[in-house]
Parts: C-alpha cells; structure tokens; sequence
C-alpha cells in the first residue's frame, strides 16, 4: 500500500509538470507528451471505444465483426476520420492456459489487427482495475477528446456516438452516460452484493448517480485523473459504481444521455443487446 501511494504522489507531480510545462508553452495540458509518446507529436482523435471482452469470447466478437465495427481498410479509414476502436482484452487468470490463449489472442488480432491487450488479469471482480489499465493504456498511444468503454454484448451505432459526443467537445470535465442509482445490495448472498454497503448509510439506501456499464464516456482531462490516481482509488463490488465513485468528488458535468440505455425503443437508442 506504501509504494502504491509512493507510485500515485510520483505520477500526479509528473502530471502536475506536463500540465505546467505545456500550459507555459500556450498548450492545454493535454496537449503535453504523455508517457510512451518518446517526444512524437500525435492526431488529435474524436473518441478512442474500447470494446471490453474475454478471452472466451471470440464468438462476440466475431458478431460485432459482421455487424457494426468496420474491418480491414475500413477500420483504418474511420481511424483517419478520428475514430479509434478496440477490442480489450487482459491475460488469463490460469498460468497453465496463458500461452495457449496468449497465442490464440495474438493470432486472432495478426487476422483482424483490432485487439488492444491489457496488463491485466482477467476476471469479473477486477473489471473496475481493467477500465483503469484500458484508460492508461489508451492514453499512452492515442491523443483523444473522449475515451469510450463499452461491453461486448451490445451494438453500437458509432456515428451517432460520434455525433453525441461532439456536442460536449469543448468542456473539459465531462462523463457520459446513461444514468441510474440502483440500490446498494447488503446480503453476502447476492450477485450484487456490496462489501461497502456500511458506507452508503443505512439499508435501502441508494448509490449515488452513475452511468450504465454497457458504454459510457469520459473526455481526456477526466481519463487522465483516473489513470494517474488508479493506485489509491477505491474499488467497489461494481464496475459502473467504481466508475462513478471516482468522478463523485470532482468539478464533473454528468450527462444522462437516454440513446445510450439498452432499454430505450430501438428507434431511439443506439445500442441494442
């Protein structure tokens, strides 16, 4: 825990330098080279997506293949456009099976050449520690307004999101989603049980707002706040409450953006399961 918190302080002065250096340059502080960089300037993108998925999932992903995520030149030509998207997948949990999966993963994006892997065990219980390494990981090779998860069950209409997206460009703190506050579950019993429950007050409270893990977006500044201080924030039982539970304190527009809720009318939603 020392050396986490040692590792945490070092990287936000190293954040807190960037920042001052690229803003007595007349730059934003994102502007600055991040980690990886090696002094390269790179294309401002609109949105980085990564598509969360296991390894078992070559099925999901395959249909998301033939469906809506572009392959091939098209995928290089919508990366031309500002447009990122990713597979992102971890390493397996089991040291006899890793590989074997390693090499079906690496033969499987040599094929496709859209699968960003991770240092990151894969899991359910580590999934808010996998949004954190996909946002470092992101950071580090693409310079974007907005950083995208989202799950590999769902369709996405990616030009609508664009558009959505594009409409909050300018602000720099903001966190899109659909928005809920589902109840804080107490009983060890449960699928959602909540190990922190005590700290949402008594029972039948709620958590606080917070967006839907199917997707969901972050622009830059708030992407980088969580990668520098990924060692000392807290994980809850949930990925979407993790999530929220970060930005909770900070100067954040929320937008509750309906077309991203999986239940909307397909007319007017752009996800579909």
């Amino acid at each position: 825990m020392a050396l986490d918190k040692t590792i945490s302080d070092i990287e936000m002065r190293l954040a807190a330098a960037r920042a001052a250096q690229a803003m007595s340059q007349g730059m934003s502080p994102g502007d600055s080279d991040s980690e990886g960089d090696q002094g390269t300037a790179r294309r401002r993108m609109s949105f980085v997506m990564g598509v969360f998925t296991t390894l078992a999932n070559r099925k999901r992903r395959d249909s998301i293949r033939q469906t809506w995520m572009p392959q091939g030149d098209q995928l290089r030509r919508l990366e031309d456009k500002g447009v990122v998207i990713r597979f992102v997948v971890g390493r397996s949990a089991n040291p006899n099976l890793e590989n074997e999966v390693d090499h079906a993963i690496d033969m499987e994006d040599e094929e496709y050449s859209d699968i960003l892997r991770i240092n990151h065990v894969e899991g359910y219980g580590g999934l808010p520690m996998k949004v954190q390494m996909f946002l470092s990981t992101a950071l580090t090779m693409w310079d974007a307004d907005f950083y995208v998860k989202a799950d590999d069950n769902v369709h996405v209409n990616i030009g609508i999101t664009r558009s959505i997206l594009a409409r909050h460009r300018m602000k720099p703190r903001v966190y899109i989603g659909c928005m809920k506050s589902g109840p804080v579950v107490a009983k060890n019993d449960s699928k959602y049980y909540e190990p922190d429950h005590w700290k949402f007050g008594t029972e039948g409270n709620n958590y606080f707002r917070h967006a839907t893990r199917q997707l969901y977006a972050v622009t830059r500044d708030l992407a980088t706040y969580i990668s520098a201080n990924r060692h000392i924030l807290h994980k809850y039982s949930n990925e979407d409450v993790s999530f929220g539970s970060w930005l909770i304190g900070l100067e954040v527009e929320h937008v509750d953006e309906r077309s991203l809720c999986c239940g909307t009318p397909p007319v007017y939603s752009l996800l579909t399961l």
